[in-house]
């Protein structure tokens, strides 16, 4: 696991035999992931900063770094990345912050994608063949404190049964 780009501050986290430099605001979340047993690849406290040097060199991409500041993500292989949405999900009410999570429509909802890769791309003898290996979940700062306090719930095996969900940010 690594932070990405090395933009921002970092500071070491060890669980167990893992360990890595992570961007210090990421690091206690990090850190209550892998107590989860969770699976990362690597992680960014704000997409905006890491990429603002993108229109550069990619003009068209100018609008897209301007409204991923203040905006984290995490990866995940794609079995872990949907098991840290279901421990999140049920370690906390089904409020706005469960409506984010998994409701595109919702104010400031979580950006969750599947990344596909091809073989070929890191050794261009092979044939194509793509597959499924990166889950990214993105998510604005804000959330980070509820984030880590629903960790440390699942954690704890403090998992809530379900609940009705206050669904009133969509208007359902």
């Amino acid at each position: 696991m690594t932070s990405y780009e090395g933009t921002h501050p970092t500071v070491l986290v060890r669980v167990g035999d893992r360990q890595a430099q992570i961007d210090e605001q990421l690091a206690p979340t990090i850190q209550a992931m892998w107590e989860c047993g969770f699976d990362t690849f690597t992680c960014c406290q704000d997409m905006g900063e890491s990429n603002a040097d993108w229109p550069e060199k990619l003009p068209h991409m100018a609008e897209w770094v301007a409204s991923k500041r203040g905006w984290m993500f995490i990866d995940f292989p794609v079995d872990s990345g949907l098991a840290f949405l279901s421990a999140v999900a049920n370690a906390g009410q089904r409020n706005a912050f469960y409506v984010r999570t998994t409701h595109w429509a919702a104010p400031d909802a979580w950006g969750v994608t599947v990344k596909p890769m091809d073989a070929a791309m890191f050794q261009e003898t092979l044939p194509s063949r793509i597959r499924l290996q990166l889950l990214q979940v993105s998510f604005p700062a804000y959330d980070l404190p509820e984030l880590t306090r629903r960790l440390r719930e699942h954690a704890a095996d403090r998992s809530r049964s379900s609940a009705p969900t206050d669904w009133s940010t969509v208007g359902r």
